[in-house]
């Protein structure tokens, strides 16, 4: 049994680190709510923007500014020795960062965030009991999520140390607990490491039959979602699983699917693969052009043949030429709608051509001058400007990354590789959600968001792809909004829907644009704004995915004025 092979690969998904993780709620306002009421604490208020914002060099930058000063308050002391030591970790500097860990007043209201760092920083550096210690002592801490701890995230480290220390019995007792509770959240990602977790805790005990299943749980796990390393791991899994049953058949067409994953996490193959599709759809289409001509030949034999038949077998021919005839024609009338769906895949290829060398090309270009720029003034300890140019790098860079995902998004969707899994949704959560995002940007503009929504608000949809529509939607509000305006959304309720609406206050749009824009057709949406990164690509990838959702897309518009966008999604019933 080839187990170090697995265990490798499973352990490569557990100490990945999770800056990108999404802070809970509850965290977010009261860390920011008890820095404001801090007095006298406005570096610390920057550093903990910085730190929710997930951006960890300005993080680090500001917790020395704040040392710098020599601070006597023992409370902005905790603070900024706790978001250096989480950064620091982020970084995997663990020695440095349990040094600010542990200088911390055990008093400090998120002393069992501490402690929980405390647990992963030993538990990477294989020191077990230590680690076991820490992460036991808040096991049983109420509320976790105030301090943006995730119960199923202590378990699972607990079950890790015990595996590695080989105590079978309390590992699988925290590992089967970690997996009901992230089956319980759906934590779709972190659940296809916790089977492959439990697989190898039995495979570790040579229990084979109770090791498969969640190598398989796993697999067919990651199949549904869109990371693509998670199925690159899982497809190795098997191929490994498969061998070592002897199975080399199956083994090998995982092999084969796990070199396609891998494959798949550089986002340029899909440009290529949209035009493999094309050169097989074209092989099918001189197939059938072939067959037709073979089946034209046919009816010419005999109809030479037939002269030299009595009248019987000549109306015999006529009734075989009528009905190649009408297979002629159904063959052409289908071949005609195929040529115009051809027509219209060569048009979005091109298209994308245009976007990647166009756009990407000159958001590249005002990179590297900007870099240059910053470059400069670092040199020349032009600090202010320096920073201004950083700014300007990371709305390029978030613009371009917008772009490359939508282009991913739109990708998978013309190849039907999106999976959706439609569930009762309160929207008004997810507006919170993905708005949070948008703190800086609206910030910028000075823009008000307001989310009236009401909390009671269900619609029936697929979560993620509704996230990707809200992040395009609010994306142009802010780009196309006036500074010192609003950008509101509200919804309003009708027998089947609810109808939720995005207002701004900006530029608007003509009457032909937006036609345009409510069009249905795959092509996308010409450029009206050479300053702004992307093609209307991501309106496209909304209309997609509204349909997708079973709801329906409208535009209010007027020039100078603003716009509203407008989703009619399916709502919830409630049954009895």
């Amino acid at each position: 049994m080839n187990l170090k092979v697995l265990f490798i690969t499973i352990l490569f998904i557990l100490f990945t680190p999770s800056w990108g993780q999404e802070f809970h709620f509850n965290f977010k306002k009261n860390i920011t709510s008890k820095i404001n009421k801090i007095p006298n604490a406005k570096l610390l208020q920057k550093t903990c923007q910085y730190y929710l914002n997930q951006n960890i060099d300005s993080t680090l930058l500001y917790t020395q500014k704040t040392l710098n000063l020599n601070p006597k308050e023992k409370e902005i002391l905790n603070y900024t020795y706790f978001f250096r030591g989480l950064a620091l970790k982020e970084k995997m500097l663990y020695e440095e960062s349990k040094k600010f860990f542990l200088k911390i007043n055990k008093n400090f209201y998120y002393y069992p965030k501490v402690k929980a760092s405390l647990g992963e920083i030993a538990l990477n550096k294989n020191e077990l009991i230590k680690s076991i210690n820490y992460l036991q002592s808040i096991e049983k801490t109420p509320n976790l999520s105030e301090y943006n701890i995730k119960l199923s995230s202590i378990k699972h480290n607990l079950g890790i140390a015990y595996l590695l220390l080989k105590d079978f019995s309390n590992a699988e007792k925290y590992l089967l607990e970690n997996t009901s509770i992230q089956e319980t959240e759906k934590d779709t990602i972190n659940l296809i490491s916790s089977y492959g977790d439990l697989a190898n805790l039995y495979y570790e005990q040579y229990k084979d039959n109770q090791a498969i299943p969640y190598f398989e749980k796993a697999y067919n796990l990651a199949k549904k979602t869109n990371d693509f390393k998670l199925k690159a791991t899982t497809s190795h899994n098997m191929a490994v699983v498969e061998e070592n049953r002897k199975n080399y058949e199956k083994a090998n067409q995982y092999r084969k699917e796990h070199a396609i994953w891998k494959d798949s996490v550089n986002d340029k193959n899909k440009v290529w693969e949209v035009a493999q599709l094309e050169k097989q759809f074209a092989i099918k289409e001189k197939q059938k052009e072939v067959s037709l001509l073979q089946a034209e030949k046919k009816v010419k034999i005999a109809e030479r043949n037939g002269l030299l038949f009595s009248a019987i077998i000549l109306l015999a021919l006529l009734i075989v030429s009528f009905y190649f005839y009408m297979e002629k024609s159904k063959r052409n009338r289908i071949i005609s709608k195929q040529k115009e769906k051809l027509d219209e895949i060569n048009a979005t290829k091109d298209k994308l051509f245009s976007i990647v060398s166009h756009d990407l090309r000159s958001s590249v270009s005002a990179l590297k001058s900007s870099t240059n720029k910053i470059i400069n003034h670092v040199n020349e300890s032009k600090w202010e400007e320096a920073t201004s140019d950083l700014k300007q790098n990371s709305a390029i860079a978030n613009a371009t990354y917008n772009l490359l995902d939508n282009l991913l998004h739109w990708a998978l969707l013309q190849n039907q590789q999106t999976f959706f899994e439609i569930t009762p949704i309160k929207i008004h959560f997810i507006v919170e959600q993905v708005s949070f995002n948008y703190l800086s940007l609206l910030k910028e503009k000075n823009i008000i968001l307001e989310n009236l929504i009401p909390k009671k608000a269900c619609v029936v949809a697929d979560q993620e792809s509704l996230k990707i529509i809200l992040r395009n939607l609010i994306d142009n509000a802010i780009k196309f909004s006036n500074e010192n305006s609003f950008i509101r959304f509200y919804a309003e309720e009708t027998e089947q829907y609810w109808r939720i609406t995005l207002e701004d206050q900006g530029k608007g749009m003509s009457e032909t644009i937006k036609n345009e824009l409510l069009n249905d057709t795959i092509q996308v949406a010409k450029k009206t704004n050479q300053e702004i990164i992307g093609s209307g690509l991501g309106m496209q990838l909304c209309k997609s995915m509204i349909q997708k959702n079973h709801g329906k897309l409208e535009i209010e518009s007027t020039l100078g004025i603003g716009t509203k966008m407008i989703i009619s999604l399916p709502k919830q019933h409630n049954h009895g």
